[in-house]
């Protein structure tokens, strides 16, 4: 299931962060991949840690808080602290897939990655090439979102960044564990809750829907 989250930052959110990233230090991408990643990867990324980092991601989670269509998509148990990174002239993200469990640096806090997200923080007409392309069920699918817009997908999908050729791809990464593991439930459950959350207060399967919704979650989830 991959489903894009509007403005999930407003526009001077946007404009707030990138200032801020302007001045932030940069170092290598490859310190958070695994050794396979590590071979496909190019880009460069604020440290782990760094509290600039953890200011920024601190707002990216304060706003998912506040954000029902997240709730409703990821039903998150614990979501990885948010990083930052950028793709310039020339740099890209090899097809890999996500590793399956992260430990919250310096915690030792595992978050096991059943979706992964991205958060624009570049509108596209900023850069060329930057696609982030994911392969699933439904064949190759390219996702390249206005500024403050968010993608999930899951981790397990076969994934990658495509070259960036001009200007610089700006973005927020990270990944959620949900307190429904699996992709094909968690798409169930959020089709029927969207259907639900369609329906008039009134209307006499609303409640009746509702209380489906909540039993499956109920038989599901893991908490």
């Amino acid at each position: 299931m991959l489903i894009a989250i509007p403005d999930v930052l407003a526009p001077e959110q946007v404009a707030s962060f990138r200032a801020s990233l302007d001045s932030a230090t940069w170092v290598d991408g490859r310190v958070t991949a695994g050794h396979q990643s590590a071979l496909a990867k190019d880009n460069v990324q604020i440290a782990e840690g760094d509290p600039l980092s953890r200011r920024l991601g601190g707002m990216v989670l304060d706003a998912l808080d506040r954000n029902s269509l997240f709730a409703s998509a990821a039903l998150p148990r614990k979501v990885f602290p948010p990083l930052f990174n950028r793709y310039t002239a020339g740099q890209s993200f090899g097809v890999h897939v996500d590793n399956a469990i992260r430990v919250v640096k310096g915690t030792g806090v595992r978050v096991r990655t059943d979706l992964s997200a991205t958060l624009f923080l570049a509108d596209p007409d900023e850069y060329d090439g930057g696609e982030l392309s994911i392969e699933g069920g439904f064949g190759l699918q390219q996702v390249k979102l206005p500024a403050g817009h968010m993608v999930l997908y899951p981790a397990s999908s076969l994934h990658r960044v495509e070259p960036v050729t001009r200007g610089a791809r700006v973005a927020s990464f990270f990944w959620i564990q949900s307190m429904v593991r699996g992709d094909a439930d968690r798409a169930v459950l959020f089709d029927l809750d969207q259907a639900v959350q369609r329906l008039p207060a009134e209307h006499p399967s609303a409640i009746a829907l509702t209380g489906v919704y909540h039993n499956l979650l109920r038989r599901w989830a893991d908490v």
